[in-house]
């Protein structure tokens, strides 16, 4: 059973054996969202990309893609990768070549929803991991209700393969294959107190984290926990 990470490293370490074992499992599409307070895109792109050759993990050669065409410039300048690509989404060299393996998109946002879709099509059944994509930003304007269900299809097409989010006094986990799991904290520690097929969300989500705790969510104390986490997972 794979148990929640005690550091940064460790959760990165867990998501590329995630990935592995969902493209494995033969899933093209996946997704991996580590959801902690004040991580930026860049150190984990390079964490997770780096220390551990991609070739070794990903089908090769890959090609790595940054929403941001200034990081994927810095990237492709500094980082010493071999059978990896790196390029700006928007470049016109990030186009899908025939010898191309897989594919790394790196903090995608809500405004890149199009040109991720035609990606996908291009790529076709070869893997695709987008890594902390920000695709469902609430605040972006100009879509009707029937575009937004249009996207949220899209969306779901993509298997969440690793998944870490704190609570409040909680954290939201999945690590393929295992199912979600929710994880209390209790005397200091975290113990995995559900565990569901699918995604809880919403009212969902509360009615678990209220049936493991005996108790009424706590109403203050959220960015506490939030703190929390993160200095454990950066110890």
């Amino acid at each position: 059973m794979v148990t929640l990470p005690q550091s940064l490293e460790e959760a990165i370490d867990q998501s590329r054996s995630a990935t592995q074992a969902a493209i494995s499992a033969g899933y093209t599409r996946l997704q991996i969202e580590l959801l902690l307070p004040e991580l930026k895109p860049m150190p984990v792109a390079q964490e997770w990309l780096l220390p551990t050759a991609p070739e070794t993990w990903l089908p090769a050669p890959c090609k790595v893609l940054f929403a941001d065409a200034g990081a994927g410039a810095l990237a492709r300048r500094e980082w010493p990768l071999a059978n990896v690509a790196i390029y700006g989404l928007g470049e016109l060299k990030a186009t899908v070549e025939p010898g191309d393996q897989s594919f790394v998109l790196i903090a995608p946002s809500a405004v890149e929803v199009e040109t991720v879709e035609k990606l996908c099509q291009q790529v076709g059944e070869r893997p695709l991991i987008m890594l902390n994509p920000r695709l469902e930003d609430a605040s972006v304007t100009g879509i009707g209700y029937v575009g937004r269900q249009l996207r949220q299809r899209f969306l779901n097409t993509f298997e969440p393969c690793y998944y870490l989010r704190p609570l409040e006094g909680a954290v939201l986990f999945r690590s393929y294959p295992t199912p979600w799991q929710i994880w209390l904290e209790q005397a200091g520690s975290h113990q995995c107190v559900a565990e569901v097929p699918l995604k809880p969300i919403g009212d969902e989500l509360d009615r678990l984290l209220m049936q493991a705790s005996g108790q009424r969510r706590r109403q203050g104390g959220f960015l506490a926990d939030l703190q929390r986490l993160l200095r454990t997972l950066n110890r």
